[in-house]
């Protein structure tokens, strides 16, 4: 048996989950607290619950630090955090290192910081250029600050920009998306993120839903927005990989979020995060105390756990290979022979396409991907919630 360290393309990724805000987004169902008196033990604290996983992953060839708000920590304690993680874990010469970014926090010395510490990408949560939008989804900057936080960034900070964007707003027509697809053009992001708004129950959007108020645009109207973003974006050499995500060229694909759409080892450290290695997937309290209070104490502080037998591997296969432009191999979908028909449909329905010996999503497939590998199986819903919590910014 080799002891070759995993090709980088299959290398493990990690992921921080930083839990602070300065306030709490009314649509967001992250894990985070506004209480910033708790920063300087969760810094120390994730560099312990690190150490404990050293020399049970290979070489990390990705580092996410996800949110909660990451640049709410401020230049030296987003340093030390890097410093104590990658001190503990090994990070390879050529990893992709991201940061996600409020526009209100950026200044040029955290742009300038972030460079000189090793992250060579930023994730700035913009989410929309339109003033009215910004107030609805509770941001604190306007588009003016949005627009002085890129030109900040491009100015001094790391070389690679990725911006988050929100549509579906209500009443949220073309003509104000386009508006605000444009200005995230204006600065030639390597990748853009459009987010159809999805309201959580247990959010304040939520529960204005729940009281009757209309807080999203209808299913017609996202359908329009989401291919209006499809053609423009490809229109202006953008490659449609996944669902929500753009890059300027596969070479500016989030290498770190592909770890989890194709299933490739990664440990999640922080309150709320995820880990996979191999069939076993595992997560931490969603909580902060409960986090900090385990690793502090030297427990392991997995809140659960769960081993995926053949089915529910080939379900998760499904349910994330098919949200993505790689899609997954055709002989998946030969284990079956009542699956041959189903995709004969789905090709002919066009959502789904062969591609050699894959099939994957159309940009129609892609807008009902949640719905595509139902068609060849029912849900198998993982006991701790499914995907990772990769965060938001």
């Amino acid at each position: 048996m080799t002891n070759d360290p995993p090709p980088p393309e299959r290398a493990p990724g990690l992921y921080v989950h930083v839990p602070f805000c300065r306030t709490k987004c009314p649509y967001c169902d992250f894990a985070s607290s506004t209480d910033r008196s708790l920063a300087a033990r969760f810094v120390a604290a994730a560099a312990t619950e690190a150490a404990r996983w050293r020399g049970r992953f290979a070489c990390f060839n990705t580092l996410y630090v996800g949110g909660g708000t990451p640049s709410f920590l401020g230049a030296d304690e987003l340093a030390a955090l890097l410093d104590g993680v990658r001190g503990a874990l090994p990070l390879g010469e050529k990893a992709e290192v991201t940061v996600e970014a409020n526009p209100d926090d950026v200044t040029p010395r955290l742009a300038g910081r972030l460079r000189s510490i090793g992250v060579d990408r930023v994730s700035l949560g913009v989410q929309s250029f339109d003033d009215g939008e910004l107030a609805f989804l509770g941001r604190r900057h306007d588009a003016v600050r949005a627009s002085a936080a890129i030109a900040c960034l491009r100015e001094a900070g790391p070389p690679s920009l990725a911006l988050d964007l929100i549509f579906g707003f209500p009443g949220h027509d073309e003509a104000r998306w386009r508006h605000t697809l444009d200005e995230a053009l204006a600065a030639a992001p390597e990748h853009l993120s459009c987010y159809a708004l999805t309201v959580h129950e247990r959010t304040p959007l939520g529960r204005r839903q729940a009281a009757g108020e209309c807080v999203s645009a209808s299913d017609e109207r996202q359908r329009a927005l989401f291919f209006l973003a499809d053609r423009l974006l490809a229109g202006r050499g953008y490659v449609h990989y996944e669902v929500s995500n753009y890059a300027r060229g596969d070479e500016h694909r989030s290498r770190h979020n592909t770890r989890y759409w194709d299933r490739t080892p990664y440990l999640g450290l922080g309150p709320a995060a995820h880990s996979l290695l191999g069939r076993r997937r595992w997560w931490n309290p969603r909580g902060i105390g409960p986090w900090l209070a385990a690793v502090e104490a030297g427990r392991d502080p997995a809140a659960g756990e769960e081993t995926l037998d053949d089915d529910e591997l080939l379900v998760e296969e499904l349910m994330l290979g098919l949200r993505t432009s790689d899609g997954v191999p055709l002989d998946r979908l030969a284990v079956r022979a009542d699956w041959k028909q189903t995709l004969a449909e789905l090709v002919d329905a066009g959502l789904l396409e062969r591609r050699g010996d894959r099939v994957a999503p159309t940009p129609a497939g892609m807008l009902v991907a949640d719905a595509l590998p139902l068609r060849f199986l029912p849900p198998v819903s993982p006991a701790g919630g499914g995907a990772p919590d990769t965060g938001g910014s």
